[in-house]
């Protein structure tokens, strides 16, 4: 059943990107560490039984107290028609009317994803900027923060993608650096910037990038781009590798016979 007090009253929005924000209208609510944990929970694990929720909030108590514990939190939150639940036998969920900044990134995700004309999703590259509940290390926070991590990055990447088959160089550039700056180390965005240089004929943007990323990469982790990057500077590498080859041990560069060559 619905909070009392209705949440038709006012707009309310929880944040959990960035950090624990509920809003009413522009106001912020105050809620206790404690209580913000079981709404996040729930904004991330909607319609999930009460015994999971128990289970996942405190990990180190008895069933019976951590249900009990969960059924205290619920009685608190109901009393605030800041914080709206509807509750259905053994589940619970944020009112439907609550806005999620999590939703909005997966949405946009799925958007993309299902192939929407991403001029229209200019919200992709801002979606899920800041990591999840930054500074929380439940062991359900880490799961779901690493989850959103790869879905921004396979979006943004997919995002970039779209662009350059549809010669948008510029937004395809864009999307492949957010995607950079969110995952350095990761080859996928680094590779389609490569690609999208190649594809404009900046054939000097392209070689800077490759080797900022091999730099990279040795310097981290030691070990070097794969062979379907390394592939793709093939043709543009050809003549500056074949002009550093070892010349001949007979004859210098310049065509002269070598002093070993000389008669004494």
């Amino acid at each position: 059943m619905p909070t009392a007090g209705g949440p038709q009253a006012a707009d309310v929005s929880l944040h959990l990107l960035g950090g624990f924000r509920l809003l009413r209208d522009t106001t912020p609510v105050v809620v206790p560490r404690g209580l913000q944990r079981v709404m996040a929970l729930i904004g991330l694990r909607p319609g999930a039984p009460r015994s999971q929720l128990a289970g996942l909030l405190w990990p180190d108590a008895s069933e019976e107290r951590a249900l009990s514990s969960l059924r205290t939190a619920l009685w608190r939150l109901r009393q605030d028609p800041c914080c709206p639940m509807t509750m259905a036998g053994d589940t619970v969920r944020l009112h439907p009317t609550v806005r999620l900044d999590v939703d909005e990134l997966v949405g946009t995700a799925a958007r993309v994803r299902d192939g929407d004309d991403v001029r229209t999703t200019a919200g992709a590259l801002a979606a899920g900027r800041h990591d999840l509940l930054p500074g929380w290390y439940d062991d359900w926070v880490l799961l779901e923060r690493e989850r959103l991590r790869q879905l921004r990055l396979h979006m943004l990447e997919q995002v970039a993608a779209q662009h350059l088959v549809a010669g948008r160089h510029g937004e395809a550039l864009q999307a492949a650096l957010e995607a950079m700056a969110a995952e350095p180390l990761r080859e996928t965005p680094h590779r389609l910037v490569v690609r999208i240089h190649l594809a404009e004929g900046n054939a000097f943007e392209a070689v800077h990038a490759f080797y900022v990323y091999r730099d990279l990469l040795r310097r981290e982790l030691r070990l070097e781009p794969s062979p379907a990057m390394s592939a793709l500077l093939d043709d543009t590498l050809a003549p500056i590798r074949a002009a550093s080859r070892p010349v001949g041990t007979g004859r210098e560069v310049s065509g002269r016979p070598s002093p070993a060559g000389r008669r004494t």
